[in-house]
């Protein structure tokens, strides 16, 4: 079983405390690795390590001064190290810092994402299982097409999200990337192995180049796979909001104790996490076409980047993250109606019959034109009379020339129907490896 995280671990990540905490550990393992390459003297470092602190309220005060927030920030590291403190971001840019941090905070964002990736497709996995041979009308522009499953709708999800979830790894190793290369990223004051160093103790990849920052087309990449994987959830939600309408009324949401749907009818049970979920996707998904934008900088850096990303990663990750656990969550109490989907299946007089029909006179030799419009002349009647369509075949003269009675009735067959349903149904599971 996939454990269940607070929304805390996300939203703690983007923090100010937790951004400057990273600020620090890089500045600190900047040093660490200059004095192993014999540049800062071991007791320095010692004092560092042992003195570095910070203060966020403080920071903020110094950066009203200063209005550059690395250059506050290591202003109130240097009060707590002394003299020592000479030796802390000597050779670094501030966006050596900025983007490196940047780059833990989304590969540990990701991190969570991913595991609440795969705690969905648990869930779905479970309960498309559960659902494997629950017969329900297949709909095409909203209208009664064939019959399918309910357990097929929640397979096809489930391996929808498991494309998500490799996007995801992906995007995170993208992302996953740090670079110690100065302030057009050619190493005029630190070389590259330092930059290697350091990338190593915080767990990241060295940029095999960069300017002074790392190239934004990694951002918009893990941007845009949470965008497609919040669209993912969309799509979940609209399905089962249409599936929870009075006139349809297969699933609903679950309506807990003393839940109230309506100030003013005390009727209503409304499917308000699905329609806040299809909010949020909105979100996520114009967050990424700002993370688009941040690709074309000037030169080798401007900031223009800077403001769109202090507001859409922490608010992509977060929205994203509390996606994925509501609708886990909503997914695994889901009430599902088996006699709905059996009571709507039966109300299209036969109709979705019609493609059997068709292929079965075409089978006796019929051109395809000629057998459409025999069935589509009786489907239309169907329609309008609200008579079977088997009744209508069987009084259709025409027809009967080329079929007879006895095949009429084996083709409209519910349980031949059902019986080739769920044979197909065992080999779609099987190859999506789902028993």
């Amino acid at each position: 079983m996939i454990p269940r995280y607070s929304p805390k671990d996300m939203s703690a990540i983007w923090t100010d405390e937790a951004k400057f905490q990273r600020w620090l550990q890089l500045e600190i393992a900047a040093v660490e690795a200059r004095m192993e390459a014999g540049i800062v003297p071991a007791e320095a470092l010692e004092t560092i390590k042992k003195k570095a602190a910070f203060k966020v309220e403080e920071i903020l005060e110094i950066e009203k001064e200063t209005k550059h927030d690395v250059i506050a920030f290591l202003t109130n590291v240097a009060g707590y190290v002394g003299p020592d403190s000479r030796y802390v971001h000597e050779g670094l840019t501030s966006s050596d810092v900025v983007d490196t941090c940047l780059a833990m905070q989304m590969r540990d964002a990701g991190a969570i994402l991913v595991r609440d990736m795969e705690r969905l497709i648990e869930v779905m996995a479970k309960r498309a299982v559960e659902f494997k041979y629950t017969v329900e009308m297949g709909r095409t522009h909203g209208i009664h097409a064939e019959p399918t499953t309910f357990g097929l709708k929640l397979l096809l999800w489930h391996e929808e999200m498991k494309r998500n979830l490799e996007r995801m790894k992906r995007a995170v190793a993208a992302v996953s990337v740090g670079k110690i290369s100065g302030a057009v990223g050619t190493y005029q004051h630190l070389p590259p192995t330092i930059e290697a160093a350091v990338c190593r103790k915080l767990g990241l990849e060295p940029s095999s180049i960069s300017t002074q920052i790392l190239q934004r087309d990694r951002h918009a990449e893990f941007a845009t796979a949470m965008a497609i994987a919040a669209s993912s959830i969309e799509k979940f939600s609209v399905e089962l909001r249409h599936l929870q309408r009075t006139e349809v009324r297969e699933a609903e949401e679950f309506f807990s104790k003393g839940q109230k749907g309506s100030s003013a009818m005390p009727h209503k049970r409304n499917p308000i996490t699905f329609e806040r979920l299809t909010g949020l996707a909105r979100v996520v998904r114009s967050n990424s076409v700002a993370a688009m934008e941040n690709v074309a900088l000037w030169h080798e850096r401007d900031i223009s980047h800077s403001s769109v990303e202090r507001i859409i990663m922490p608010d992509s990750t977060i929205a994203l993250c509390y996606m994925l656990r509501t609708f886990s969550d909503s997914l695994e109490t889901l009430l599902v109606y088996p006699e709905r989907m059996e009571e709507n299946f039966n109300t299209s007089y036969g109709l979705t019959t019609s493609q059997t029909l068709l292929l079965a006179l075409t089978a006796k030799g019929l051109t395809r034109e000629e057998a459409y419009r025999l069935v589509q002349r009786n489907a239309m009647e169907s329609w309008s009379t609200k008579t079977h369509l088997r009744e209508l075949v069987l009084r259709d003269e025409e027809l009967l020339r080329h079929i007879s009675a006895d095949e009429v009735r084996e083709l409209f067959s519910i349980e031949n129907i059902l019986k080739k349903l769920k044979s197909s149904v065992d080999v779609i599971f099987s190859r999506n490896g789902l028993g």
